[in-house]
């Protein structure tokens, strides 16, 4: 048999959100945080238009599209790196600083690729339990060593929905040495209403050693189309494109992110939506008498340990597909109302 490297031995493959179908037909997938709505028409129709030329490799730099981003968040086209969603651009910041011995820091439970991507990279994690739901960053920062190379911060954090408020990142941000970069996970950045929790860009802009990851996948609905963005100093933008995949942004990704730009102010209508069902979704819940954290994302989180499997499995009888985190809990997803009213009816027969 062919030898293959010892560490795919006891890395566990990662397990995307499932859809479930009851026997009526009925199906709410509330498992993958996606949007629950179709993309834009002007989206539609320069997707159609662009499925003209996929004869023709992609634009291997992105050209247009990292302009677009640049004039979107008024930084230098330089800073800006692409990747095939926000997952594969933090696997090119593993890439960059993974070697023997090279930590990085990370909560746990958070985005559950960053022990998969480390171990891939040959880094070694070191996983900061969270404290109430969200990261304990005194923590975070005491774990650093002169073997850590990377923090991922994710804010908010997925799969809980907390945030970190403003002072107390830039507390954290204060104790980590200028030599160590700090990944700003942004990938529900859209979906924040929380004054207080702020944007990475902020940070960005005043630190060096700070850079921040976004993605198209969620507000702007392209999930399917795989396309996310890091913004970061020249050095770190610069290593990060040095690792990417050659033609990893396909085509038809580069010109729909390019729409979806251009149609933001349409798109972000869309996402006010998915906020006040957030909304209602959350309240729905506590006045059941579940305990649900705050969440500036588009799902919430529910702790119920050893309960969580029958729970998603008591979701299923609905017809609602949930994401379980055996023994620990279940992320739920925010679709249009008809899902999640079959989600919460499925929550209150539960409890």
């Amino acid at each position: 048999m062919p030898r293959f490297r010892a560490i795919l031995d006891t890395m566990p493959a990662y397990k995307p959100g499932k859809a479930v179908l009851t026997a009526d037909g009925r199906s709410y997938k509330l498992s993958s945080n996606e949007s629950p709505y179709d993309p834009l028409p002007s989206v539609v129709e320069a997707i159609a238009e662009g499925a003209r030329q996929i004869n023709r490799y992609p634009d291997p730099g992105c050209a247009q599209l990292t302009e677009a981003i640049a004039q979107r968040y008024d930084v230098p086209v330089e800073h800006v790196a692409l990747g095939a969603g926000s997952v594969t651009v933090a696997q090119q910041l593993f890439e960059t600083v993974g070697e023997p011995g090279a930590e990085v820091i990370y909560a746990w439970r958070s985005f559950e690729a960053y022990p998969l991507l480390a171990d891939l990279a040959g880094a070694v994690s070191v996983q900061v339990p969270l404290a109430d739901e969200e990261h304990d960053l005194d923590a975070m920062a005491a774990a650093v060593t002169d073997r850590t190379r990377m923090i991922f911060v994710c804010n908010p954090n997925n799969p809980t929905g907390v945030s970190i408020r403003r002072d107390r990142l830039t507390a954290f941000l204060d104790k980590i040495p200028d030599n160590i970069l700090v990944v700003l996970d942004e990938a529900y950045r859209e979906y924040v209403r929380d004054e207080d929790v702020p944007d990475g860009l902020d940070f960005y802009r005043e630190r060096r050693n700070v850079c921040v990851l976004r993605t198209f996948s969620k507000a702007y609905g392209l999930a399917g189309l795989r396309v996310g963005y890091l913004i970061g100093h020249e050095p770190v933008a610069g290593a990060v494109r040095k690792v990417m995949v050659p033609f990893a942004v396909n085509h038809l990704a580069q010109i729909a992110a390019c729409a979806s730009l251009q149609a933001e102010a349409e798109l972000l209508t869309r996402v006010e939506t998915v906020v006040k069902e957030r909304t209602r979704v959350r309240e729905a819940l506590i006045a059941q008498g579940w305990t649900v954290p705050p969440t500036e994302a588009n799902f919430v989180w529910l702790r119920l340990g050893e309960r969580t499997m029958d729970f998603a499995a008591a979701c299923a009888v609905e017809g609602v597909a949930v994401r379980p985190f055996a023994g620990e809990g279940a992320r739920v997803s925010i679709g249009d109302p008809e899902a999640n009213d079959a989600f919460l009816k499925a929550a209150a027969a539960f409890l």
